[in-house]
């Protein structure tokens, strides 16, 4: 951690991509406290994977700096100080449940006894531990993005960074992950960077929710979510909840003249 308390400081990032001079950040300045919820929601092209990218060293900012946990993000990639979620799993297909969240145990050099154990862990973390024996593709596609999830915590990092893990589940299913996220979250204490395109699913899940505009993207605004820490589905009937959804939807409106029409519509539809 910083001297100054803090897991990720973001100072004047900015991103620049050389394929047609394009601007997908302007000036983020962003710190995440530890054991915060952040998420990420703005429109299509608004920066927000770019951003995330950006914090866990998969690219270099144009200009600006990040730290985590005191150290540059490229230090803090090499330490292991951070796991990586995206939307699809990215597992091995020929090897098991148990051998797929092992390999960054296997990376570090952890002995057999011992990733045995925290393999049967986080199984019972994620509620599959009937499952070590199986390959991926016996498997859900939400019981999938549980060993997604498995594997980047594994090593206890500090940080989580989670690029829309569940953008391509169908409702009920993505509800369901949401709330059993939340409990994994809550026993472990990591800070999370969380992108998503959902208004609800942000609210829901977060302590922040951090606006993005249309690009080049920069932060539209900021705002706290102060829901209980305990949430459950009827947390989704809470006025405050409907309150802090449209909070987030008008930061979206004021700074959305350039919204897809798909975006407006699930603007609309986001109390639903």
């Amino acid at each position: 951690m910083s001297e100054s308390g803090n897991v990720v400081e973001i100072a004047g990032v900015t991103k620049t991509f050389p394929q047609g001079n394009v601007t997908a950040l302007e000036n983020i300045d962003l710190t995440l406290r530890p054991g915060e919820f952040v998420s990420l929601i703005g429109p299509s092209g608004c920066g927000k994977s770019t951003l995330l990218r950006v914090i866990g060293d998969l690219i270099e900012p144009t200009r600006g700096t990040v730290t985590i946990n005191g150290k540059t993000a490229r230090q803090a990639r090499a330490d292991r100080d951070y796991g990586i979620v995206f939307q699809d799993a990215v597992l091995f297909e020929w090897r098991n449940v148990a051998k797929n969240i092992a390999v960054p145990l296997e990376l570090l050099g952890w002995d057999r006894a011992k990733r045995k154990e925290r393999v049967r862990q986080m199984l019972e973390l994620v509620e599959l531990s009937g499952f070590a024996d199986h390959h991926p593709w016996q498997l859900s596609g939400g019981m999938q993005q549980r060993v997604a999830i498995a594997r980047a915590l594994a090593f206890e990092p500090a940080l989580l960074l989670m690029d829309e893990p569940f953008g391509a589940l169908d409702e009920m299913t993505r509800e369901r992950l949401n709330l059993e996220l939340l409990s994994i979250w809550a026993k472990l204490g990591s800070t999370v960077v969380f992108v998503t395109h959902s208004i609800s699913e942000a609210v829901f899940l977060s302590t922040r929710v951090v606006v993005m505009s249309p690009r080049p993207g920069r932060i539209a605004g900021i705002v706290d979510v102060d829901l209980p820490a305990q949430r459950s589905v009827e947390t989704r009937e809470d006025p405050r909840y409907f309150e802090l959804v449209t909070e987030v939807r008008e930061l979206l409106r004021s700074r959305g003249e350039h919204l897809l029409p798909e975006e407006e519509a699930a603007l609309r539809s986001s109390h639903e």
